[in-house]
């Protein structure tokens, strides 16, 4: 593979020069269908709980939810009692693709299986920089559940994953791989700590 143009932006984990300068992603809000549903999927499926409940403040007849992700970060829903729609979702320009959760590696398997007894379909996939499950929430948003390959600390993980771009587009390589983290994790002087998780294809798609 003939290596990435010039003129592409760069891939770096600097801080740009620019207007705003944040400080992590607080919360994601998205258009729900009703509570009932909602609440089942996030926090009795996901197991994410539900922390906070209370009127949208822009329209009362909405429900906002607020569920902690387990990082410090909220995903939160805007219900208007809707019903839920289950079939594939064809997203537009603008609109959510997915949702990835982080899952403990060691805790991976296990979480496949509780997913197959209570009749959770899903896809798996090797994404090369993670092992993914992918699954759909009742109104059929795609939701990924990632386990990193590596222990890649947070407060380092975009320098890592900037530094395994880096071997990627230098091997000619289509997508980060596992020595591609590995190779980085090494030149930045961190542990190098992988996890063993299953074979699975890599590829695309869920499950129709």
């Amino acid at each position: 593979m003939a290596d990435e143009p010039t003129d592409d932006p760069p891939v770096t984990a600097d801080r740009p020069d620019s207007t705003i300068q944040v400080t992590g992603t607080d919360h994601v809000t998205l258009i729900g269908s009703n509570v009932e549903d909602t609440v089942e999927y996030y926090r009795d499926i996901l197991g994410l709980p539900l922390v906070m409940r209370q009127p949208n403040l822009d329209d009362d007849d909405v429900e906002h939810l607020f569920f902690a992700s387990g990082d410090g970060r909220l995903i939160t829903f805007f219900c208007d009692g809707r019903e839920s729609h289950e079939g594939a979702q064809r997203p537009g320009t603008g609109a959510v693709h997915h949702i990835a959760f982080r899952l403990d590696p060691e805790q991976f398997v296990e979480t496949r299986e509780n997913l197959r007894e209570v009749g959770r379909r899903f896809s798996e996939f090797d994404r090369g920089a993670f092992h993914s499950l992918y699954a759909r929430d009742h109104n059929g948003l795609t939701i990924e559940l990632a386990a990193d390959k590596f222990d890649v600390p947070d407060d380092r993980r975009g320098e890592v994953l900037a530094r395994a771009q880096a071997h990627r587009v230098e091997a000619g390589a289509e997508y980060v791989r596992g020595e591609d983290l590995r190779a980085a994790l090494e030149e930045l002087g961190l542990d190098v700590v992988e996890h063993d998780l299953p074979a699975a294809p890599t590829g695309t798609s869920v499950e129709d």
